[in-house]
């Protein structure tokens, strides 16, 4: 365990985009032989779009990279965090480490980002997407990740986590991207089984529907059971008879275009056709 945590703090820049870019391959060709959808669109152009996201997204990533450091040294150092409260064995640390991180890192900032309303104009950007593949994954306004990292590094600082207990959780969330948002004919039965401990294809898939309430479920992002014990989990009787995308850019001039996707988030808010913000509603059943 000692090595693992050792060679992911210093972990190389190859490895990280050859999990990154690998995983991409991977999956682009196992959509192709086991697809869920049969999109019809031009598979190559939908990929570097989601590509330039992603470029967007490794720019930011490396100009906050410094906060994230000095956020991890000084909290473990000092001994500040949740990991110090109790003297724990190093698996454990690294157990505790990643779920705390996955929690307060990646699942509440995704709720939070559905709960508040500009949060939610920079990631419609990501629920814009109509064809839901691996690329999907990267799409992400260069504003949004900049609060995700915001969170992160604010997680980073209530955990106390080394840096190798950092980057071994975020690589772990580079692969889960890949994985769910990949377009897999996954068997229900053990897509199910799954979907109890980790995040799944089908699970994900459920919210990246097009309208609310289904929206607004499974924000998890590596584990499933934060969204079962909040109250947040939602599964559908058929996954193929989702709709991607977001009810209120469904136009391909609008969620297909670069300039228009930088854009949205300064542009007038538009109510979804389902409602959103303060409203209960009962999660309906896509047959």
């Amino acid at each position: 365990m000692e090595a693992l945590i050792n060679f992911f703090e210093h972990v190389p820049t190859s490895f990280r985009t050859g999990l990154l870019l690998g995983g991409i391959v991977f999956f682009w060709v196992l959509e192709g032989v086991l697809p869920l959808f049969k999109f019809k669109y031009k598979k190559f152009r939908h990929g570097a779009l989601n590509m330039f996201f992603n470029l967007t997204t490794a720019i930011v990533g490396f100009g906050l990279a410094g906060a994230l450091l000095w956020a991890s040294t000084f909290t473990y150092s000092n001994k500040i965090g949740l990991l110090h409260v109790i003297d724990l064995p190093l698996w454990a640390q690294v157990v505790v480490g990643i779920l705390l991180l996955d929690l307060i890192g990646a699942y509440f900032i995704h709720w939070l980002e559905h709960k508040v309303k500009w949060m939610w104009k920079f990631h419609l950007v990501h629920h814009s997407d109509t064809t839901i593949d691996v690329t999907s994954g990267l799409r992400h306004h260069p504003g949004e990740t900049v609060f995700r990292i915001f969170f992160t590094i604010c997680a980073v600082m209530i955990v106390g986590a080394p840096m190798g207990i950092v980057m071994l959780y975020q690589s772990l969330s580079v692969l889960f991207a890949h994985i769910t948002h990949a377009n897999l004919n996954m068997p229900p039965r053990i897509d199910k089984i799954l979907s109890y401990v980790f995040i799944t294809p089908n699970m994900h898939k459920v919210h990246h529907h097009y309208q609310q309430p289904l929206t607004d479920t499974n924000y998890g992002n590596i584990f499933a059971f934060w969204d079962r014990i909040f109250g947040t989990f939602a599964e559908v009787e058929n996954t193929k008879g989702l709709i991607y995308g977001i009810d209120t850019h469904m136009d391909p001039k609008e969620n297909d275009n670069i300039g228009n996707l930088l854009a949205i988030p300064f542009q007038k808010y538009r109510v979804p056709q389902s409602s959103k913000f303060g409203q209960k509603k009962e999660v309906e059943k896509v047959r």
